[in-house]
């Protein structure tokens, strides 16, 4: 049995640290645009990029959302840069259990970038000013994977948080109105 090898278009976006200017311009126009309905609102609260900053020592570092971990990690390496010391979790992607960075305010489900679907390239690409951020596109070979829908990612993590029963009680209860 032969599995049929499709090339698929990878895109990530580049951060060059060196050039960030802390702005906050890509956190303003990610919230904007995933505000519902889009451009309605601005809370950074809901951005799926998020600047690090340490403005005394002219340092910032945007970080974008990663994959939801179901576990904590079992490292808490820190990090010195320009002898300020930084804990593993503020580089960290992903949304976890053990902090609310990437997490939708009102509903804590976790966040995740989307590069902006259905623009022609992330906004917080297009609207940095100073190029920190970049858009790179490769090309790779690779199995197609079955890919985990929001409703269900959303809804194992309000499982995890308020149990499957209180979850399917509420459902039931909502059902009936």
């Amino acid at each position: 049995m032969t599995v049929d090898k499709k090339k698929k278009t990878i895109k990530t976006i580049n951060i060059n640290v060196d050039l960030c200017n802390g702005c906050r311009a890509c956190e303003v126009i990610c919230s904007a645009f995933h505000s519902e309905p889009k451009y309605s609102s601005n809370n950074p609260a809901r951005s799926r990029i998020r600047v690090i900053r340490d403005p005394l020592r002219d340092i910032y570092v945007p970080v974008y959302a990663g994959e939801y971990s179901e576990a904590e990690c079992a490292g808490r390496d820190k990090y010195t840069i320009d002898g300020k010391e930084y804990d593993e979790c503020s580089f960290c992607r992903a949304s976890c259990p053990s902090r609310d960075d990437f997490k939708e305010p009102d509903s804590g489900l976790p966040l995740k970038c989307d590069m902006c679907e259905g623009e022609e390239e992330p906004l917080c690409v297009k609207w940095c000013l100073v190029d920190a951020l970049t858009l790179e596109e490769r090309e790779e070979e690779g199995e197609e994977e079955e890919k985990r829908e929001e409703l269900e990612i959303g809804l194992e993590s309000l499982a995890d948080k308020y149990g499957l029963d209180k979850i399917i009680d509420t459902i039931n209860r909502m059902s009936k109105k």
